[in-house]
């Protein structure tokens, strides 16, 4: 039996799971199984590994994408300056990583954007966060980075954000997990009064479909868009790793 998993924590509301078990049935891969592997601490991975000797490849989510990289042998199938991994393939007792979170990002955004779409702010600075930033970087697309404290890496606090700023960057990106369920009745504190049909909001989460940021963008006429896509094209890109 090949095995396959998610470390993270918590993972009570996981998509990895869900969409491999429902992908090996679909396939007919009864060869597989897909277990979520809830670690409190990172330094919990090499047990976790060692206790899973069949364990071939595994999903990274938070709070982990940044951590888990003291634990990889090989960094190859990290670009460049993207200091976050979300994919481990494991083989011969070395631990390979990859980012396919950029990848998922990009090709998930790309069909929505627009001329004006030129200036970003990107909530929140984690793991995820970093994949975005790749991505735009690599677009030529200027961002600023939005945290609740003022930290290196971020440019502004949710107290800075103004009129003027919201106007100017007409692409925001949500990275944090304000508004996933359970607590679907939070959204990160912007002025959304400011938001017009000018503008896209992205939203990482996917549960639920309709976060409380997306529905206050729909009101003002902005366009839209949840992770759900991007988690699935990221899941298949993790497949083709542990496959090849």
């Amino acid at each position: 039996m090949r095995l396959f998993g998610l470390i993270g924590y918590p993972l009570s509301h996981s998509f990895s799971k869900k969409y491999f078990d429902e992908k090996f049935e679909k396939e007919g891969l009864t060869g597989c199984r897909f277990e979520n592997f809830p670690i409190p601490s990172v330094d919990d991975f090499p047990g976790l590994v060692k206790s899973n000797p069949g364990l071939e490849g595994l999903a990274v989510t938070i709070p982990y994408k940044q951590e888990i990289l003291r634990y990889v042998n090989d960094r190859t199938g990290i670009p460049v300056g993207l200091p976050a991994c979300n994919c481990l393939k494991i083989r011969d007792k070395k631990v390979l990583g990859f980012n396919t979170d950029h990848s998922g990002f990009r090709d998930s955004l790309k069909p929505l954007l627009k001329e004006q779409d030129r200036q970003a702010l990107v909530l929140g600075n984690g793991g995820a966060t970093a994949a975005v930033v790749f991505v735009l970087k690599d677009w030529g697309i200027d961002f600023k980075i939005v945290s609740r404290r003022t930290h290196h890496g971020s440019s502004l606090t949710y107290k800075d954000l103004g009129e003027k700023i919201i106007k100017e960057c007409t692409l925001i990106i949500n990275t944090t997990p304000v508004g996933m369920y359970p607590g679907i009745d939070a959204c990160p504190e912007i002025p959304y009064e400011f938001i017009s049909g000018q503008h896209l909001l992205y939203d990482l989460i996917y549960n639920p479909a309709k976060t409380l940021f997306l529905k206050k963008g729909e009101e003002r006429g902005a366009r839209t868009k949840n992770g759900e896509e991007m988690l699935s094209l990221q899941a298949e890109e993790n497949w083709r790793i542990w496959n090849q």
